[in-house]
């Protein structure tokens, strides 16, 4: 969903993107409830999943920075967040060893602040302009959450590598 999702933002049809964000967010979810539920998981899936759902939301964010919908810096700060994950993830692995992928919750939140305010600014533009003020309220959240996640792991993981490190 990702390449009809970035088509109809950036042609701002706000309508089909809508839709295509719905069902991207659905078909997501009940994949995840079925591998749960009949026990498909893997560690393949376990890596791929997120990052598909990261994807769209970071494509999303930057049809929308483009279009001057959202601050170019918060797509950046978005950016260099999940970068700092991916390169302290792989350092790990190569240093300390394999790991068990496991978000943080204040990752979890910050992932469904950025999911609200790409909603949000699609609404925005779409059928509600006096959004304003929510999607700048949005905005602020994300920068804070994203800050306040990125924190988190760089503590959390960091203490891990040295406790393995120093056990080893």
């Amino acid at each position: 969903m990702v390449a009809p999702v970035l088509w109809a933002l950036l042609t701002e049809q706000f309508v089909v993107a809508l839709i295509l964000f719905a069902i991207a967010g659905f078909s997501d979810g009940l994949d995840g409830f079925l591998a749960k539920h009949y026990h498909w998981e893997s560690r393949l899936g376990s890596i791929l999943d997120p990052l598909a759902d990261k994807l769209l939301l970071v494509v999303s964010f930057a049809a929308l920075a483009w279009l001057t919908l959202l601050p170019m810096w918060l797509l950046w700060l978005v950016l260099a967040r999940d970068l700092m994950i991916i390169v302290g993830a792989v350092a790990y692995h190569y240093r300390v060893g394999s790991y068990k992928l496991l978000p943080l919750w204040s990752s979890k939140i910050s992932t469904v602040l950025q999911i609200a305010l790409v909603l949000l600014v699609i609404l925005q533009q779409q059928w509600l302009p006096q959004l304003q003020s929510v999607v700048t309220i949005g905005i602020w959240l994300v920068m804070a959450s994203v800050l306040n996640s990125g924190t988190e792991y760089i503590v959390v993981w960091g203490l891990r590598t040295w406790q393995q490190l120093k056990n080893q």
